[in-house]
């Protein structure tokens, strides 16, 4: 930062960028041959980052994609994502980037539901983006280092532009969707003056007061697929807004990990618990052969962490690991690492009111007793999923909404997190929460990996399966399976304990982080009817 910039002043210059969506000039005239962004493909300065959304910007206006339009993004973690993002942001459009997982007929149902205007292609997947198209209509198509059918190509419509600063900014907005776990995946909207809403606002204040970037020296490492709304906000956005440098990981590994760490000095970055858990399963010469000194600050929050991965995680690296509550909807939690190590398990202690534990029949329940979670809605800016008013009706309760997560408040006001109300498991009557199981489970020296889920039983109503991805080297056997089967009654009353165990290759985690239950249910329930049959 310059030294005719004062912090008062530097603040309200941020505030000002921010509300123009123009926070990349601001920092390409503050330090405009830092770098901004690296990747496996190029290295951008702050000041070529501005240029190029500029000239993205005016390319997209050139071709009749303007305030108020959609445009849809099918990019891996490069540097044409950050582009394509900040140049939304200043022309008043709405981003949706799209898991470049998903199938060309999910790929169509989104641009064709975020109605897309232009389409934004990384040539890896524009074969598949190319297939999608039906029923869009998008007046702007480019392809990324590829070519595709009626694509443009992506380097030379920006080069046919300007890159100095536009004269009219005007702020967007991204609407992430849902990951879709019951039907079709919804648009999270809410206007552009309130792109995050007033929760969310309040989750980056507490998020950039924690991180304390230092504009300049710090950089993020971006672990996550940017298409999802953790990534992009945690390890993108955040410390970019701030004026901190990104490193771009395509993919992630637990080795490659540290030694970008060690390489480019991170200070920052997002991870999830299953990533928690590969990086301490390294053999240690392995976890000794990286300086990791300069690593300050952990975040995380997409899935539950087990109590005793995270407290692995501190031991190794230090009381450096934040968790936030939080999702595309909206903001429950932060807490830090000694407020953690002080309560293990909890999410942090909300704002009074902020958040209900509600029974069936949206009752409140006591302290100490789980229920739903409901979070307060900001007053403004509130979410909605985009064209499912049924949907939306049925997430609120008055002015407080669930994410569907269940859990408790202990008399101090204390949130933990118990499990999610769809994977709940009724055995004999009896709730068992997968994630208490599942947290057992991943401390037995062979598990990689665990998913715990209910199959119909008819005697108990259900029973309780453990699916395991064992760590490398280790091979799946009866014996390991009963060793593991008296591992958790040792440790868990025996009504929660699984009655079998079954070993697959990989569970189905999404890049996110997340384990999809609904195919882990679907897929053993398929297989009991083979059986059957």
């Amino acid at each position: 930062m310059t030294d005719t910039a004062t912090p008062d002043r530097q603040a309200l210059a941020e505030r000002a960028a921010a509300a123009t969506g123009m926070l990349t000039s601001l920092w390409a005239s503050v330090q405009p041959e830092v770098i901004a962004v690296r990747s496996a493909q190029r290295d951008l300065t702050w000041a070529e980052l501005n240029a190029r959304t500029n000239q993205l910007a005016r390319a997209l206006r050139t071709r009749g994609v303007g305030a108020g339009d959609s445009i849809a993004l099918v990019c891996s973690n490069r540097p044409e994502f950050v582009e394509t993002l900040y140049a939304s942001q200043r022309s008043g459009t709405r981003l949706t980037p799209i898991n470049w997982h998903l199938t060309a007929d999910e790929i169509n149902y989104i641009l064709r539901d975020c109605a897309a205007t232009a389409v934004v292609v990384d040539g890896r997947f524009a074969e598949t983006v190319a297939q999608a198209l039906d029923g869009v209509d998008a007046r702007a198509l480019l392809v990324v280092d590829g070519a595709a059918p009626g694509f443009e190509d992506y380097d030379q419509a920006l080069a046919a532009e300007s890159g100095e600063d536009l004269a009219d900014p005007v702020l967007g907005s991204t609407m992430a969707y849902t990951s879709g776990t019951t039907g079709r995946p919804k648009g999270v909207h809410r206007p552009p003056a309130t792109t995050s809403g007033a929760s969310a606002s309040e989750l980056a204040t507490l998020v950039a007061e924690a991180s304390a970037y230092v504009p300049g020296q710090d950089v993020n490492l971006v672990t996550g697929p940017l298409y999802h709304s953790a990534p992009l906000l945690f390890s993108l956005s955040m410390p970019m807004s701030r004026g901190a440098g990104v490193v771009l990981m395509d993919k992630w590994d637990a080795e490659e990990t540290l030694r970008l760490i060690e390489q480019h000095r991170i200070t920052h970055t997002h991870l999830v618990p299953t990533m928690f858990h590969r990086m301490i399963s390294l053999p240690q010469e392995v976890k000794d052969r990286y300086d990791l000194s300069s690593l300050r600050n952990i975040w995380h929050g997409a899935a539950p962490c087990p109590v005793p991965v995270k407290q692995a995680v501190m031991d190794w690296l230090g009381p450096i690991v934040w968790e936030y509550y939080a999702a595309t909807e909206g903001f429950g939690s932060v807490v830090g690492p000694q407020e953690w190590l002080a309560r293990p398990g909890t999410v942090g202690r909300p704002s009074p009111g902020h958040v209900r534990i509600l029974d069936d029949d949206g009752e409140e329940l006591p302290s100490g007793v789980p229920g739903t979670i409901y979070l307060r809605a900001p007053e403004t800016g509130r979410f909605v999923y985009l064209g499912d008013e049924a949907k939306t009706a049925s997430s609120y309760r008055g002015d407080y909404y669930t994410l569907g997560d269940v859990g408790l408040l202990d008399d101090d006001g204390w949130l933990f997190l118990t499990d999610r109300s769809v994977d709940l498991i009724i055995s004999g009557g009896v709730n068992v929460y997968p994630a208490e199981v599942e947290a057992v489970l991943i401390t037995h020296p062979a598990v990689g990996d665990v998913g715990v889920i209910g199959v119909p039983d008819p005697e108990w109503g259900e029973s309780v399966k453990a699916v395991v991805e064992l760590q490398p080297g280790r091979e799946p056997s009866d014996e390991l399976a009963a060793e593991m089967l008296a591992w958790c009654r040792d440790r868990l009353a025996h009504f929660k304990c699984p009655r079998t165990v079954d070993f697959v290759d990989e569970l189905p985690r999404t890049p996110s982080g997340k384990l999809s239950k609904r195919t882990l249910r679907e897929r053993f329930r398929q297989r009991a009817a083979g059986a059957d049959g």
